[in-house]
């Protein structure tokens, strides 16, 4: 199984929130988790809008996972490399 990094949307029109999650790679995007690792809310101020588990972050990112292109920027923005 191929498990990609990925945001999963949540709230309402014009209101959106995010969750970052761990998926396998061929689900939907509001399909079942395998874990969720942080949060994305692009509407609250910069130094709120992005909580992470870096930890488990890190060692999704150890076996294997590979990150979407928004959570790769997202990442970068905390100083997690990938």
């Amino acid at each position: 199984m191929s498990a990609r990094i990925r945001l999963k949307r949540f709230g309402t029109k014009k209101r959106p929130y995010y969750r970052i999650v761990v998926m396998d790679k061929r689900s939907p995007r509001d399909g079942k988790t395998l874990e969720e690792v942080g949060y994305y809310h692009p509407i609250d101020p910069e130094d709120k809008q992005l909580i992470l588990n870096e930890e488990r972050v890190k060692s999704w990112l150890n076996h294997g996972a590979e990150p979407s292109d928004t959570v790769h920027k997202l990442l970068n923005k905390k100083g997690i490399t990938v």
